[in-house]
């Protein structure tokens, strides 16, 4: 069948199963497989959040002198340190603060550090230096070089209709879909069916390379539907986008599926104009969303094999801007929660508002410190050859 024909009369090019698809062959899954080692779970704040809004310095003058309308008020904040605390609509997260499942990172960044949305956030999907553009992301080439057993890109899976940067590698990639049922619905097509059945010519290049995606697919399809069948969550969550993600990813480990690394996103952080409302109405969402999430997992029995990561692709400036905002920034917090913290609480000190570089918080730890950390010690990977150079790690897990 040529290239034409095939498009034709099969629709997908222009259908939504193309478009979460992993872009490598691999042998069909066994249904019969379960997970064996931990779970990384990643939740990416899309648009740059405001971490002096979220960890609040509520004993630092500076921060109330360069936010006199922005700044959350001493008397409401959640002091869970003596010199840092959280902003009120993260409360569902003190719990986990208390009982020593959260860790907080403060001033990570990188050198030369780049505002804009797009770059930053490839440098923080591929790990790469500010001036090297990379096409592969660092767990991408995780799931190349140290993830054994891997073969299977639904090892990677992003609850979202397109796969992000961060899980493509040169050979192998991960996998995207927004629901496991709606995905095997959608690959229910009769004639679908018999062309990812069918052999094709090598010649046929192009052919061959959507064969592939579509015999992929199916076996996907397949094992992640018949994976969501066996567990139904009995936690109440969120009915939030992101509260509704959470409980398929949680469903999913708790069927013990044999997918290594989650990926979910929340955008809309990208807070210039009128930011308190915006903010606060998205970390509510994370909080709420998370604390289910945490609850589930350690419901059955699955918080101590499980780390969760979240990261934002930049901080926002110290002062706020003319419109009740903050713009594009550079340090920023990050979270890790789960059962097996070695440094529960606040992992350093927080940002140093009296030195700043042009208005911005100056890093003190790189980003690629926390990635080779979870990728030695938690995915026993190795993280010279996946960061293509050595960091020194930092005692998290």
């Amino acid at each position: 069948m040529k290239r034409r024909s095939f498009l034709q009369k099969s629709a997908m090019a222009s259908t939504s199963i193309l478009v979460p698809a992993f872009l490598k062959a691999y042998q069909p899954a066994n249904l019969l497989n379960s997970r064996s080692g931990k779970i990384l779970v990643i939740v990416q704040l899309s648009g740059g959040n405001d971490g002096l809004n979220t960890v609040i310095p509520y004993r630092n003058d500076i921060y109330y002198q360069q936010r006199p309308t922005l700044a959350v008020q001493k008397n409401e904040v959640l002091q869970v340190s003596d010199q840092l605390g959280l902003n009120p609509v993260l409360s569902p997260l003190q719990s986990l603060y208390d009982n020593g499942l959260l860790s907080i990172v403060n001033n990570v960044g990188y050198p030369n550090p780049d505002r804009s949305h797009f770059r930053s956030m490839d440098i923080w999907q591929t790990a790469s230096e500010s001036n090297e553009y990379l096409s592969t992301g660092w767990l991408g080439r995780y799931l190349d070089s140290s993830c054994q057993g891997c073969e299977a890109a639904h090892h990677a899976l992003e609850v979202d209709d397109e796969l992000s940067l961060a899980l493509k590698g040169q050979q192998k990639k991960g996998f995207a879909m927004s629901n496991p049922q709606q995905l095997k619905r959608q690959t229910n097509n009769p004639l679908l069916k018999h062309l990812a059945g069918q052999d094709h010519h090598e010649h046929e290049e192009n052919v061959a390379y959507l064969y592939k995606i579509m015999a992929d697919t199916y076996s996907s399809a397949d094992y992640l539907s018949e994976k969501a069948k066996t567990h139904s969550s009995k936690m109440t969550y969120p009915a939030s986008a992101f509260g509704k993600r959470l409980k398929q990813v949680a469903e999913l480990i708790s069927a013990d599926t044999d997918t290594r690394i989650y990926y979910v996103s929340l955008s809309g952080f990208d807070t210039h104009v009128n930011q308190k409302n915006q903010q606060e109405r998205l970390l509510k969402q994370y909080a709420e969303g998370m604390s289910a999430f945490v609850k589930d997992l350690k419901q059955n029995k699955l918080l101590d094999d499980t780390l969760i990561m979240t990261f934002s692709e930049f901080g926002r400036r110290v002062k706020q801007n003319a419109s009740r905002g903050t713009d594009h920034g550079t340090a920023n917090n990050l979270f890790l929660i789960g059962g097996k913290l070695k440094r529960p609480g606040f992992f350093n000190e927080g940002p140093n508002l009296s030195t700043l570089d042009k208005g911005d918080l100056i890093y003190k730890v790189d980003f690629r410190d926390i990635y080779a950390t979870i990728l030695d010690k938690w995915l026993e990977g190795n993280s010279k050859q996946v960061l293509n150079k050595s960091f020194q790690g930092l005692n998290l897990v």
